[in-house]
């Protein structure tokens, strides 16, 4: 089976359509899939569903998509910077179904572990409960929560073999892997691909068997969010 793509618009070729659930890694601008991000803005594709832990920020990441308006839902913990993000939903241009991050993490996890559902004490007691079945385990209430399947996963990895392993880099490995599980099939764009046998096992993060079609997205500019650095000091 033929993975390795030249390029983000055909590796999608013919998985986009209206209306579709797009699970995505990353967090802020960090371990994100942009070139998979701007063939989807290219394509045109709209009345998109997303899950991911934010919508980066504006018109970087998944701000370009609301920028664009080919968002109709986004599932997430985290308005936080964009500020496109944030006026569209109290515009009611936008709808946004919040989730705690590691139950957006856990229901991700399970959808791709075929696990349709699970109980969890977070939310309990707050408007993210509103709703939802509620269950008691040992004296102690917990809501019922869904796992999430996608049409398409897109993910952006640091390193892969051509059989489609991926390696993840530290804090890029953020959403990415559970985010991976839960599509029906996964695009993944990394910095490197490497020969079969390159990497070891024991590192691998992501198996090959999740990973239908891969891209080599190199070379990237490091996007930083917000850029903090000390005052000098006088002599």
């Amino acid at each position: 089976m033929r993975k390795i793509f030249p390029n983000a618009e055909a590796a999608l070729e013919g998985l986009l359509f209206d209306g579709m659930t797009i699970c995505a890694g990353g967090f802020g601008l960090c371990g994100i899939p942009e070139r998979l991000i701007d063939a989807i803005q290219a394509s045109g594709v709209k009345d998109l569903t997303i899950a991911s832990n934010n919508a980066g920020i504006d018109n970087e990441g998944l701000g370009k998509l609301l920028r664009t308006r080919q968002v109709r839902k986004m599932v997430s913990s985290y308005v936080g910077e964009n500020k496109e993000f944030e006026r569209q939903y109290l515009a009611g241009e936008l709808e946004v179904e919040f989730c705690p991050q590691g139950t957006l993490a856990e229901r991700c996890r399970a959808g791709g572990a075929g696990i349709p559902g699970f109980y969890t004490k977070t939310g309990v007691g707050t408007v993210v409960a509103e709703g939802k079945e509620h269950k008691e385990f040992d004296g102690e209430t917990y809501i019922l929560e869904r796992g999430i399947r996608a049409d398409l996963s897109i993910v952006k990895g640091w390193k892969a073999d051509e059989a489609g392993n991926l390696v993840f880099r530290k804090t890029a490995r953020n959403f990415n892997q559970p985010m991976a599980t839960a599509g029906k099939v996964c695009v993944a764009e990394v910095e490197e691909i490497v020969p079969v046998g390159s990497l070891d096992p024991d590192c691998v993060h992501l198996p090959s068997i999740y990973v239908k079609r891969m891209i080599c997205g190199a070379p990237y500019d490091k996007k930083i969010e917000f850029r903090m650095v000390r005052q000098r000091e006088s002599a």
